[in-house]
């Protein structure tokens, strides 16, 4: 083989990478180095010889880095510096100075892995003054990025979108689509550090397709994984999970440990959110073990962090807090301030709790107030929204009220924050779509009716083409609401006031259920139903229905247009029944369609409401004793009233309970 010749197949070996194509990659890159053991040989001294020479050793340090690079795609970081180091002597030794700088940024790629953050720097600023005193922009935004990456990991946010979007300015420059796609990334992950969602999922979403396009699998699992991320942040447990399970699928057949290991622990995080204790450290012990194997120990200690959590919600305080000081002693000599941060604030919390033998309030003080501190410093808004809620709950439970109102109001100003920036997002988003062909806008037009009409899950399967859609569920909630004595209540309003009355209390009524993640199934009259658990399967299903009848039960303010058709003093109130059991759910008709549910489930809940009492939530006994088992976190939160046993129409005698709220708050 020739000099030209191993180019090619070098070439092929950077494709196969990019790909994620591991085992190719690296059988391409020592292909090259073979041969060129052979090839060097049998070079004459002479001019044109020399110059073979110089060639073979340029190839030689760029197979070796690749190499290097698939080594810590693995996880095997030792071989990747040792490689990389390698190239690094061969680059100094032949004098290829514009090659030493690519070994330096492999060196600060890996160190930054390892979480060494002050070496990783080290190489990697003087990888970005070399390439930029040579005029390399495309490596010159390569280590833009990395060192990016380094600032996001290390808390300094501003610092980190400062150099990412830096990279990506260059890239786009220099038309390098797969680089604009990693930026796109990277700048999702410091949005999502800084608990901007829209942001994050934006540029995920943006890096994902255009990684996609480029079939670049790593990175494609990359950014599923991120998106993961962002639905477990807005608690969108299912859809989590979903996109987890992609990314873990692709970074395991490709061989990427250390990737994979991350999602476990995320996996982890999911079933821990959800109370699935014993799932969560099942997920949790295997992210950790593959995380010290490999060194990384960054992420060992943010999974020790979670595993303390696991621990303290299942009241064993010491070793969560024996797991709390782990975790953060690394982080804080790895200069990691945002888990600092987290962590702080973890303690804060577990000293709040009254059941702990180290029960200590004055302490919880002290660690939330650190970590609100550090949190501002950042400008991390999720963790300062956590940190703000549970200081106010700590106060709350201390008598301090006016300690309590300053950080209730400070948590209520952050949230206003974000529906600021949301409604940028939208803006920008229908100043987007104004762009759009006219095709494209009637299909947009269409689909933007479906989803109004059905649940998203329900028209996103329509727009697909599925044309009979009938799904079993084995478990739900079920929801009917009645307005008591709505004919006395409306005789008094002309018809126009009565829909405008009707349009305010089911808007008031949806919105509760999408932020509980409950689905309205129709209005019949004055009556509501609902359903949680269906389309979207949520294991605390109970949970979420009956938060939603509870709030449903507060006070409601009618707008002006309505009380003057009303007498002084009028009051409405509702008859909840709540009801749980399996179902059937489907689309229904052709022309217009409709999604509704069907079942014993359906019937009783009904029963529920029409054997209830104005202002009170009733329910069966299923209901109650599925509660109590899907929300053992937040199970003393509710009460339950047993009432007589009563005979009910269809269904004989039951025993049945009204559901009301407790008058204090369970700190987690």
């Amino acid at each position: 083989m020739n000099i030209e010749s191993l180019n090619t197949l070098l070439d092929k070996a950077k494709e196969a990478r990019n790909a994620g194509e591991l085992d190719e990659a690296d059988h391409c890159a020592n292909g090259v180095l073979s041969a060129l053991d052979s090839l060097m040989t049998n070079v004459v001294i002479s001019p044109s010889g020399l110059a073979q020479v110089r060639e073979g050793e340029i190839l030689r340090t760029a197979a070796m880095l690749l190499l290097s690079d698939t080594a810590r795609q693995r996880g095997d970081y030792e071989r990747a510096i040792e490689l990389a180091q390698h190239a690094l002597l061969i680059a100094e030794q032949n004098s290829l100075g514009e090659h030493l700088p690519i070994a330096w940024n492999a060196l600060g790629t890996v160190y930054a892995q390892l979480a060494l953050y002050d070496k990783a720097l080290e190489f990697l600023e003087k990888a970005l003054f070399a390439h930029e005193a040579l005029g390399a922009l495309l490596y010159v935004a390569r280590v833009l990025g990395n060192i990016g990456l380094v600032y996001n990991s290390r808390g300094n946010y501003e610092k980190s979108l400062e150099y990412c979007m830096k990279a990506l300015s260059t890239y786009k420059a220099l038309g390098e689509e797969s680089g604009v796609a990693l930026s796109m990334g990277n700048i999702g992950l410091v949005y999502n550090s800084l608990g901007n969602y829209d942001k994050a999922l934006e540029y995920y979403s943006n890096a994902l397709s255009a990684h996609e396009a480029l079939g670049e699998q790593s990175a494609v699992a990359r950014d599923t994984g991120n998106i993961g991320i962002v639905y477990y942040a807005l608690e969108i447990y299912d859809k989590a999970l979903e996109f987890f399970g992609k990314a873990l699928s692709v970074h395991e057949t490709i061989g990427e440990i250390g990737a994979a290991a991350r999602v476990i622990g995320n996996i982890g995080n999911v079933h821990s959110t959800l109370g699935d204790y014993d799932t969560a450290l099942e997920y949790f012990g295997k992210a950790v073990s593959a995380h010290e194997k490999l060194g990384e120990q960054s992420f060992s200690a943010a999974i020790t962090g979670d595993i303390g959590n696991v621990y303290s919600r299942l009241g064993d305080y010491d070793k969560a807090l024996e797991c709390y000081v782990k975790a953060l002693s690394v982080h804080v000599a790895l200069g990691e301030e945002s888990r600092v941060a987290s962590v702080t604030g973890d303690i804060g919390i577990l000293y709040s709790q009254k059941n702990f033998e180290g029960y200590d309030p004055s302490k919880a003080e002290e660690y939330l107030l650190r970590a609100i501190a550090m949190n501002e410093a950042l400008g991390a808004q999720h963790n300062l929204y956590e940190s703000h809620k549970a200081i106010a709950e700590l106060y709350e439970q201390e008598d301090r009220w006016k300690d309590f109102a300053v950080h209730y109001k400070k948590y209520h100003a952050i949230a206003h924050h974000v529906q600021s920036e949301e409604a940028k997002k939208q803006a920008e988003k229908h100043d987007t779509d104004r762009k759009l062909t006219a095709e494209r806008a009637r299909a947009q037009a269409t689909e933007e009716l479906l989803h109004k009409t059905l649940p998203k899950s329900i028209a996103d399967r329509v727009i697909q083409g599925e044309k009979r859609i009938a799904d079993h569920f084995e478990s739900v909630s079920v929801l009917f609401a009645d307005i008591v004595g709505f004919t006395k209540l409306s005789a008094a309003m002309p018809p126009e006031v009565i829909l405008v009355f009707m349009n305010f209390i089911i808007e008031h009524f949806d919105t509760l259920a999408e932020h509980y993640g409950c689905e309205r199934i129709k209005t019949i009259g004055d009556g509501y139903m609902a359903v949680c658990g269906a389309p979207l399967r949520y294991p605390n299903h109970t949970e979420r229905l009956a938060r939603m009848a509870l709030d449903m039960l507060e006070d409601i303010e009618l707008p002006e247009e309505i009380l003057k058709h009303l007498p002084k003093g009028t009051q409405f109130h509702l008859r909840i029944g709540l009801h749980c059991g399996e179902i059937t759910a489907g689309v229904i008709g052709t022309g217009k369609l409709a999604y509704d549910i069907y079942g014993d489930a359906v019937n009783t809940a009904s029963r529920m409401e029409s054997h209830g009492e104005a202002r009170k939530i009733h329910c069966s006994e299923e209901f109650m004793h599925a509660l109590s088992l899907s929300s053992l976190r937040s199970f003393k939160s509710f009460h339950f009233q047993e009432r007589s046993e009563m005979e009910i129409k269809g269904k004989g005698k039951m025993k049945t309970y009204f559901l009301e709220k407790t008058t204090y708050t369970i700190l987690l």
